[in-house]
Parts: structure tokens; C-alpha cells; sequence
């Protein structure tokens, strides 16, 4: 059974002083004077409840930010997660653009947190900075030359693709070899890679999407742009030998993720063109041929507004209907399902399951997080304001950083929407990739996730489930000083 935190007075206590930091002399929620919006949403009584009937809260931990690694970690983005060193404990690879202003300047990091017995001890390296790592967007993780070691490859926002060779048993203290493939060089903007076998030969590909600029201008956002699968060598350090096979063209390709989607046992790639505003689904076909099928959304009309580009999905057959079904974020604020059809080319039924207005949408990680036997999903939204500082000017009616998890409601899913669990909303906050695991053993789902646009709290974090006999703080905070905490939007009248 999971443990019970937070019973003892010394925990109690510890986790009331957090609180009184953000607020002038401590009452419980129900207790404070005031609006709704005055009652920042981490410091109210969680209502979620695990399936052992004790209350859900979270506690943050951070694994990396820019005090621990003495570097400009702005702009944390992706993250990926394996056992690189083969001690049995896994380790994380994180990116960051260390841009906050966009200004095109080659900059960006990517760090390694190699894991241990104990999460809450991580030692941090740098495995790449500066313009080779310029604008870290993305990042992923598989044995590329069949050494059995997990090797690194960087989608660079600014640059190109870079590839990290694992040295093997000493991966924590060598220098990884490491090369940026020709074919990607001076070629534009790579937003997303990932590894994926589409061949079954027990050797990975690398697929990504090219966006053409970090910031495309008008004539840009015309132009068809490439989604490729990139063949590697046997020797995938030489990068002159890497070869590019365009499977598909979009404005402003925005995500390439590869999934079996029709069950046939081979990887699909789900595309997104954000200057469509469309996902499409290219069909393997086998032997490295692709067709493409439109996902058409038939949506509702209060969701005519929704802009679905598939920055962010996740896959699962909510329904049990034997079919692969997509969970997107859609701009600005929506979490849709779209259910797989029987025909590939027919409409795909879309319903809400949330909706994060006013705060702008940007992650999704499905996992069981109150262990029901069915799919939740954990989310995360990107502040629109300042990237520096808490702008006195930002309200809770505007674009903030929030936390939310939305409640399978069981029955295949099909109440609408889920109910929403928030934990927390800050002024400053890009939550955009989370991991599900449970990374302190004790039996329940805990979550890894990069945080941006919160200069200088950017970085890596861990959010740590914890169960209360008794409705509590529903989240306490890694820091004594942070971004402000918000309460909830007022009401649209």
C-alpha cells in the first residue's frame, strides 16, 4: 500500500510554513476573505482522491535548475528517460533553449541527471552547450549502434540534429563522442526527433520534423516543409553517411511521433502542421513507404475554435474498442480525444475532456495517477507574460503557468468533460513534457517534467504523490521564493 505522508505534526508543520510564505499570516482556504481568484490553487484542500480512499497532494522536487548547475537554463523543454549508465537506476536527459527572448543567439544546454537509489540525489553533467546545442528543443533516446548502450540524439531549434554516442561503462565521466549529421546542417529549425524502428530490423531510425525558422515569417509559413526519417549508417558517428527520406510535407511541420496507430505491428508517425492547424496520420506501409491519411476531427460546435496542430499527444484506446485513439492539446486551451474510426480516412469523433481557459495548453502524459485501472491525463500550460520576472501587471484572468490533472470518469471515458484536479497556477510556468513512473518505489505514479519561461526557476523538476487520510494542501513547493502563486480565473460574465 502507498505510503501515508504528512500525518505527523513535524510534517504538518513544515508544510504550513511553506505555505505562509505566499501568503500575509496563514488561515485555511475556507477561512480567507476574499474572491476565488485570491486563493491561490496549491494552498487549497485537495478533493482528489486515490483509489485506496486517501487524498491525493503533490510535493515538488527539483532535480536541476540554474543554481545547481551554475548555467543559463532558461527555457527548459524536452526530456527523455533510460538508464544510460546500465546500473539499474534510470537517468534523465533534459534540454534547454537558455533563450528567453528569442533573439536567435546560438545558445542552449543539454544535461544528464544520473539517477541513484535515492530521488532526491541526482549528479548533474553536461553532456552539450553552446552552438552545438543552440536552442535545445528535444530529445530522445535508443541504442543506435547496437552496443547495448542507450545513445542520445538533440533536435537543435536554432541549428540542426546532433547525435551523443554512449561510451559505455564510463558515460558518466568520459566525453561523448558525438556528431552533427551533414544532411541536417544549415537546413533550418528541428522542433521534435525521435528514435523509432520502422523496419523491425532491430536497428532505429531517427524521425523529425524541419519548422524552417525559429520564427518564420509570413512567406515561410507558405512554404511546405519537410518530415523525415533519417536512415543511419552502421556507424552512425560518421555523420556524412546519414540519409534523408522525406515522408511528407506541411507548413511549419511541428511533431513527428511515431506509433503503431492501426495495431498492425509496425511504427505509423503521427504528424502535426501547426501553420495548418491539422494532425495527419502517415501509414508504414512497409519497406519505408508512407500514405498519408488526414485526421479529420468532427468536432463540436463550441470547440469550432480550437486549433489542433499535435504539438503534444498521446495514444490509448480510451474506449475499448480495440482501436488506438489520440489525446491532443489543441490552441488555446483545449485537451480533446479524438477516437480512432473504423475506416482510416473516415471523421474521428472529438470530444473535450478539458478545458484550461485562460491558460494556454501545452502538455499531456497519460497514466493511471489514482490507480482505477484506467487512463488519466497529467497536464500543463505556458505563461504568456514576462519570462523574467512576475509582471505586477499579470492577473489571474490572464495566460499563467498551471497544473492539472483530468479524472478518467470511467465507462469508457465518455462523460465530458473529465473532472479537473489543478494543483497548482503560478504567473511564470511552461509545463511542456512530463513523464509518468514511480520514481520513489512506493507504489504510486509520480511525475518528471521540465519547466520553462520562470527565469531563474526554470530547469527539471519531480512532482511526488502523496496520500492524506484527511483533505490537505493540495501542493507544497520545492522553494521558499518563486513565482507567485494564483488562484483561478474570475468568471466570464
Amino acid at each position: 500500500m502507498p505510503k501515508i505522508r504528512s500525518t505527523g505534526w513535524r510534517a504538518d508543520l513544515t508544510a504550513s510554513l511553506l505555505v505562509c510564505v505566499f501568503c500575509a499570516g496563514w488561515l485555511p482556504a475556507q477561512a480567507r476573505a476574499g474572491t476565488d481568484a485570491d486563493i491561490p490553487i496549491g494552498e487549497r484542500p485537495t478533493q482528489a482522491k486515490h483509489s485506496n480512499g486517501q487524498y491525493i497532494s503533490w510535493r515538488e522536487h527539483i532535480i536541476d535548475d540554474p543554481e545547481l548547475a551554475q548555467m543559463d537554463l532558461s527555457g527548459s523543454d524536452g526530456l527523455a528517460m533510460a538508464d544510460l549508465d546500465l546500473d539499474g537506476w534510470p537517468d534523465i536527459v533534459s534540454v534547454h533553449e537558455s533563450d528567453t527572448i528569442y533573439d536567435g543567439k546560438p545558445i542552449g544546454h543539454v544535461r544528464i541527471a544520473w539517477g541513484s537509489s535515492n530521488p532526491q540525489q541526482w549528479h548533474l553533467t553536461t553532456l552539450a552547450s553552446g552552438t552545438e546545442a543552440a536552442a535545445a528543443e528535444d530529445v530522445s533516446i535508443a541504442d543506435a549502434n547496437n552496443d547495448g548502450y542507450p545513445d542520445i540524439v538533440v533536435a537543435a531549434e536554432l541549428a540542426h540534429l546532433i547525435y551523443f554516442e554512449n561510451p559505455g561503462k564510463t558515460a558518466r565521466t568520459q566525453n561523448w563522442p558525438r556528431t552533427i549529421p551533414a544532411i541536417t546542417q544549415n537546413r533550418g529549425s528541428y522542433i521534435r526527433v525521435f528514435f523509432a524502428d520502422f523496419d523491425n530490423d532491430g536497428k532505429p531510425e531517427v524521425v523529425a520534423p524541419n519548422k524552417g525558422e525559429q520564427n518564420p515569417d509570413v512567406t515561410q509559413q507558405q512554404k511546405p516543409l519537410n518530415i523525415s526519417i533519417f536512415h543511419l549508417p552502421d556507424q552512425p558517428l560518421d555523420g556524412e553517411l546519414w540519409r534523408e527520406q522525406v515522408i511528407a510535407q506541411v507548413r511549419i511541420p511541428i511533431n513527428s511521433e511515431p506509433v503503431d496507430i492501426d495495431a498492425d505491428g509496425d511504427l505509423d508517425v503521427i504528424a502535426g502542421s501547426r501553420g495548418e492547424g491539422r494532425i495527419l496520420w502517415l501509414e508504414n506501409l512497409g519497406d519505408f513507404r508512407f500514405t498519408n491519411h488526414i485526421i479529420n476531427p468532427a468536432v463540436e460546435n463550441k470547440l469550432s475554435n480550437a486549433a489542433l496542430t499535435g504539438f503534444n499527444m498521446d495514444y490509448a484506446d480510451l474506449n475499448t474498442d480495440g482501436r488506438t485513439d489520440v489525446i491532443s492539446t489543441a490552441w488555446p486551451s483545449y485537451l480533446l480525444w479524438l477516437q480512432r474510426p473504423a475506416e482510416a480516412d473516415s471523421a474521428w469523433p472529438t470530444s473535450l475532456i478539458g478545458d484550461f481557459a485562460p491558460d494556454q495548453l501545452v502538455s499531456v502524459r497519460l497514466a493511471d495517477i489514482d490507480n482505477d485501472g484506467d487512463l488519466d491525463a497529467f497536464t500543463g500550460s505556458y505563461s504568456r507574460g514576462p519570462r523574467g520576472q512576475d509582471g505586477e501587471e499579470i492577473t489571474a484572468g490572464d495566460a499563467l503557468g498551471r497544473i492539472t490533472w483530468f479524472e478518467n470518469p470511467g465507462i469508457e471515458g465518455n462523460t465530458q468533460p473529465w473532472p479537473q484536479h489543478d494543483i497548482v497556477r503560478r504567473k511564470r510556468g511552461m509545463y511542456d513534457k512530463w513523464l509518468a513512473l514511480d520514481l520513489d518505489k512506493d507504489g504510486d505514479l509520480d511525475f518528471v517534467g521540465t519547466r520553462g519561461n520562470s527565469e531563474p526557476y526554470d530547469g527539471l523538476i519531480w512532482l511526488e504523490q502523496i496520500h492524506h487520510l484527511e483533505p490537505t494542501t493540495r501542493f507544497v513547493p520545492a522553494r521558499a521564493v518563486d513565482s507567485q502563486q494564483m488562484g483561478n480565473a474570475p468568471p466570464v460574465r
